[in-house]
């Protein structure tokens, strides 16, 4: 039996529909969500609702998580206030408030879960070493960390022995590949990074059926039928 570990979902019930039933087959029988559950997709109250319905499962925040209960802390910008306001109109206000509230950070046994790194759910890794991890890192003893927010699937093990992995995103990934990505931690600690093909089209359609053609609306349709950023 494995873990099955899901980040950046962002509203795309297909996507995570498809994940779960690969992840299932696989033999997953635990979950750890990392944040970025409703914003920016067709559907945020279902796939919230599907997430609820996941036993054995454990939530971190992620930043989208945190600007949906307080939009005063997202960032200045129409295009995302537009979304924010939309994505709070299809949800249970006691559910914007209880992702708002989620912990940051999870830890088991020798890895680190978190939204984008260990001191901030903003500034993240990417597949190429940058100036800054060190900053990242500071303070933290686990040799494993996982974490999501760039929509960009990879996995690396930097010269202190440190292995950086992200799982990808289920909802909206920004490495030219638009399959679903998740990961498999197996009982030995073992990572699989997993792709899962599904209709990406029919969520790129199901976003301007639901929220018309705003600036907010058009980006996202554009991610899903690419997988650009």
């Amino acid at each position: 039996m494995s873990l099955a570990v899901l980040y950046d979902i962002h509203g795309n019930l297909p996507a995570l529909e498809a994940v779960l039933a690969d992840a299932r087959y696989a033999g997953a029988d635990r979950f750890l969500l990392g944040g970025d559950y409703a914003l920016f997709g067709p559907f945020p109250a279902e796939t919230v609702t599907a997430l609820q319905e996941l036993p054995e499962a454990t939530w971190i925040r992620g930043n989208v998580d945190r600007w949906s209960a307080n939009p005063d802390q997202a960032p200045d910008d129409p295009l995302i206030q537009e979304a924010i306001t939309a994505c709070r109109e299809t949800l249970d206000p006691a559910d914007v408030d209880e992702l708002g509230a989620l912990q940051e950070q999870w830890v088991e046994g020798e890895t680190r879960y978190c939204h984008a790194s260990p001191v901030s759910d903003l500034r993240s890794f990417m597949p190429e070493a940058a100036d800054d991890e060190d900053q990242l890192l500071e303070g933290v003893g686990e040799r494993r960390i996982v974490f999501g927010h760039t929509h960009v699937q990879f996995r690396r093990t930097r010269s202190d022995g440190v292995e950086l992995i992200n799982p990808g995103s289920v909802g909206l990934p920004f490495d030219g590949d638009v399959r679903a990505a998740y990961a498999l931690v197996d009982r030995d600690g073992a990572v699989e990074l997993r792709r899962v093909g599904y209709d990406n089209e029919a969520s790129a359609a199901a976003m301007r059926e639901r929220f018309g053609s705003a600036a907010w609306v058009n980006r996202s349709v554009k991610r899903l039928q690419t997988a650009e950023p």
